[in-house]
């Protein structure tokens, strides 16, 4: 299997598990007051990112940037929950689960990073990719 199918693979992977957020949103919508407000907030912006990357693995040498967002981001977030781990004891297990995803997520992806396309001048050139 080719490196842009596995990366497609793990694109939609990825991006139907972020869209899955939408089901503790919409708990937390009917149930107000059980969870923090920033939590729906901050997952309906993964919610949002699924949708792209679901979008992006149709042609994920045009979608770079948001790709390697993905991978970026994940890291980020990864290193927050596992401060918060060490913070937050009762959270502790919880979080470190998020951590491990976020982990895999950032790493598969930023492996399979599709690799830039240079035109004449240093130029990244999208019109080598390949269309689908």
């Amino acid at each position: 299997m080719n490196r842009e199918r596995v990366l497609k693979i793990v694109l939609v992977f990825a991006g139907l598990i972020f869209i899955a957020f939408s089901y503790p949103i919409a708990l937390y919508l009917l149930h107000p007051g059980e969870e923090e407000p920033a939590v729906p907030m901050l997952l309906s912006l993964y919610v949002t990112l699924g949708v792209f990357m679901l979008l992006a693995a149709r042609n994920p040498p045009v979608h770079r940037s948001l790709i390697a967002y993905v991978a970026w981001s994940s890291f980020a977030h990864a290193a927050v929950m596992l401060v918060q781990s060490f913070q937050l004891h009762n959270e502790g297990r919880h979080l470190l689960y998020g951590v491990a995803l976020f982990l895999v997520i950032g790493i598969a992806v930023l492996m399979l990073l599709p690799r830039r396309t240079l035109a004449p001048g240093g130029v990244v050139d999208i019109s080598r990719a390949k269309a689908s």
